[in-house]
């Protein structure tokens, strides 16, 4: 698949980076690639709701071991031309040569994404299997990001890990592994999705002890099934706290209970986290609104 080489990207396209610093909160959005015509209504029906909130960007998933590269590509495509949204691209380097990586940032410039968010990406199959450098391709995300700001007027974002990433031996290596890649370029950051605050402040601050500014913006998802947040802290090593199972576990038949109490949830959540001056929050949506749009309602009064 030719992508093509970029074109000079429109300059009234907004920054994330820039938007960040701006000092005012900033609310955005992520979906993943629809796998299915139904899917792909319910994105579309989604991204429609949104859009009449007025967000300041909205994001498209890579897909674990980079499998739905060419979905990702297409959705972004369409949002960008279709809607109003400002649109992140997120690329990964699992499993690309570098020659691969530059047609991709590419082909972004040229439909005039500005935003990307860097990522090594998991192994395909077992997201906690062994990581397997491309022969052609690069190690780490730093690399990435250094690829990304040496191909064009980019901002570029990278992943954060609250509560630790657990391929590191350590958290203090995890922050340091974090401005290696805010040093490479890097000028915003997302966190995976945590439940404690107390772990977001505290990487925030060990950050800037070590001289790193970057925004980082923490990543928040509403509760709507109990298997799914399950299962997922599984498999990112996600903390999912037992007083929140718990409270899950006793209304696991009730749909709409359990909604409301990932609604109650990320509200308490995002309400503390820009009270202690978080820089925005980052909403994951599986595609759907109903949810992330109460909290949207109840943070912004």
């Amino acid at each position: 698949m030719t992508l093509g080489t970029p074109s000079v990207m429109p300059q009234q396209v907004a920054k994330v980076g820039d938007l960040l610093r701006s000092g005012t909160p900033r609310f955005s959005f992520e979906m993943f690639p629809p796998r299915s015509e139904k899917d792909e209504g319910i994105l579309w029906r989604t991204l429609r709701n949104l859009e009449q909130l007025g967000p300041d960007f909205v994001s498209v998933t890579y897909g674990q071991g980079g499998k739905t590269r060419d979905k990702t590509i297409e959705t972004t495509d369409r949002i960008i031309s279709d809607t109003t949204l400002l649109t992140m691209a997120h690329l990964t380097a699992v499993g690309h040569t570098v020659a691969e990586l530059r047609n991709l940032i590419g082909h972004f410039a040229n439909v005039g994404v500005r935003s990307i968010l860097a990522l090594r990406g998991d192994p395909p199959g077992d997201p906690r299997g062994e990581w397997v450098k491309h022969p052609g391709g690069i190690e780490y995300a730093r690399e990435l990001v250094e690829l990304i700001k040496e191909s064009g007027d980019f901002s570029v974002g990278v992943a954060a890990f609250p509560e630790g990433h657990p391929r590191d031996v350590d958290w203090e290596t995890g922050v340091r592994h974090f401005v290696d890649k805010c040093r490479a370029g890097a000028d915003f950051a997302i966190t995976q999705i945590f439940f404690a605050v107390e772990d977001y402040l505290r990487l925030r601050d060990a950050v800037a002890a070590a001289g790193c500014d970057v925004p980082i913006v923490p990543g928040i998802m509403p509760i709507t099934n109990i298997k799914q947040i399950e299962r997922f802290a599984v498999l990112t090593g996600m903390a999912f706290p037992e007083d929140l199972a718990e409270r899950l576990r006793a209304v696991e038949d009730d749909r709409d209970a359990i909604r409301d109490i990932g609604v109650e949830t990320a509200t308490v959540m995002g309400d503390r986290l820009l009270a202690e001056g978080a820089p925005g929050l980052h909403f994951t949506t599986l595609n759907h609104s109903r949810s992330t749009r109460r909290v949207w309602r109840n943070l912004r009064g």
